[in-house]
């Protein structure tokens, strides 16, 4: 934890941490993640990445936890009552931000059996906002 407080909780997992943190993010921040999103190279290198995890979590037995954990960031994101900043931001920001948060969690639950590059991928849209899920780079 950071000398303001911030940090994962002992014992908190990054999915959890991951979940916890898209709850306090602002429309700018959602924005941000958004505008990472467009950057965030090929098209066939996000598609062999996203491929590649979805394997490793399937190869590990969590096809099911991944599924529940989709359905529970679709919760706070678009179904049901989604939280206020991602309903302020519905729409095509909304949804480029959403597709960077499945990707992100999708990274965690298959890591550490994903390449580096291949999480890096998954998770640098989502890294623009909350630095913590690439620790060696910095926003912007």
């Amino acid at each position: 934890m950071d000398k303001e407080g911030y940090g994962p909780r002992p014992n908190q997992s990054d999915l959890d941490r991951l979940l916890e943190d898209c709850r306090t993010l602002s429309p700018a921040g959602i924005e941000r993640i958004a505008a990472a999103w467009d950057q965030r190279g090929t098209r066939a290198d996000y598609q062999a990445a996203e491929k590649a995890a979805l394997h490793q979590v399937e190869s590990a037995g969590l096809g099911a936890s991944w599924d529940e954990t989709r359905n529970r960031l679709l919760g706070l994101t678009e179904r049901g009552t989604p939280l206020i900043a991602w309903r302020a931001e519905h729409g095509a920001v909304g949804h480029k931000a959403e597709d960077a948060l499945m990707s992100a969690a999708l990274a965690i639950m298959a890591s550490p059996g994903l390449a580096r590059h291949q999480a890096r991928t998954l998770l640098g849209p989502m890294a623009q906002a909350l630095p913590w899920l690439l620790p060696d780079t910095t926003p912007g």
